[in-house]
């Protein structure tokens, strides 16, 4: 019987997480409220509860396992030993494929209730990931254009790399093509935009000097 128990909590849960996801991605974050995924899951308003606090603790739970598994191969491709550049254009692809592998929800992952990626003490878990996984990416750019480490000028370019890279994303986030399909097809398109925007960034940082 408590196995039985066990697994039936175990599938509300599921439920709940399945219908906030959906509800968060079509109607807004801001916009659900817990009473309209309890009744998406199929169970009542004060059976949510039981399961989640709030919003907050849904979308830090429909999130972090996916964010913290994307950090934990970034961290591992800034280990490989090989040219700056490589690196750089490897976490590069790697993000824009999982935004694409997670179109429906990466908005969600990267900018709902999101801070300032300066920000020292986020509240949230989530806020700590993302500025962690934007840290793993400012080293990289600071690797390939020698800027100064905690510099207004590296974060200025990471920001604008980021921006790059989201631009890619949301360009094809409605798109029929599969994530393989369109990695396959625009790749060599991708890194001459990450090529062009590091040379830039140089030539702009010799200019200043």
């Amino acid at each position: 019987m408590p196995r039985k128990k066990h697994v039936r909590s175990e599938d509300t849960k599921r439920d709940i997480l399945a219908a906030a996801g959906e509800l968060f991605t079509t109607k807004g974050y801001d916009a659900v409220t817990m009473r309209e995924i309890a009744t998406k899951a199929g169970c009542s308003h004060t059976t949510i509860y039981i399961y989640f606090e709030d919003k907050e603790a849904l979308l830090n739970e429909l999130s972090m396992p996916s964010l913290l598994e994307l950090k934990q191969t970034i961290r591992e491709l800034m280990r490989v030993q090989e040219e700056p550049e490589h690196v750089l254009k490897r976490i590069s692809l790697l993000f824009i494929r999982f935004c694409l592998l997670n179109r429906n929800m990466y908005r969600i992952f990267f900018e709902v209730k999101s801070v300032r990626v300066d920000e020292t003490e986020p509240e949230m878990e989530i806020n700590q990931i993302r500025i962690q996984l934007f840290a793993e990416l400012m080293q990289a750019v600071r690797d390939c254009t020698g800027l100064k480490e905690g510099s207004e000028r590296l974060l200025a370019c990471t920001r604008i790399y980021f921006y790059m890279l989201h631009g890619i994303v949301g360009t094809y986030q409605y798109s029929a093509e599969t994530a393989d399909e369109l990695m396959q097809r625009l790749s060599d398109t991708f890194n001459e935009s990450f090529d062009v925007l590091l040379l830039g960034f140089r030539e702009k940082n010799q200019s200043d000097q």
